[in-house]
């Protein structure tokens, strides 16, 4: 899976997600289905933290403290209309796979 892009491993896990949403699967299908979907979603988050890595190592001073760096959004993001978020949980890390 290493070779997937970011972005294909995201749109064929919301494909899966949508394909599972709509039921109608045979019992093993959902499964092989949902064992994908793990599979693609550690992926995901192995990636994200790797680009988490790479940000904080850019973004290191001189000390090798990480300074902050304050983000603001360009006009057109500022344009977009917001995702909606999902209500917190006690612990935004834990997935259940």
């Amino acid at each position: 899976m290493s070779d997937q892009s970011f972005e294909k491993a995201l749109a064929e896990l919301e494909n899966i997600v949508d394909k599972m949403e709509k039921g109608g699967l045979a019992l093993n299908d959902s499964l092989a289905l949902f064992e994908k979907g793990v599979k693609l979603a550690r992926f995901l988050r192995e990636e994200l933290g790797k680009a988490e890595k790479k940000i904080d190592i850019l973004l290191k001073d001189e000390k090798g403290e990480i300074k902050e760096v304050p983000y603001e959004l360009t006009e057109e993001e500022e344009k977009m209309p917001k995702k909606q978020e999902a209500p917190d949980s006690d612990d935004n890390n834990s997935l259940p796979f």
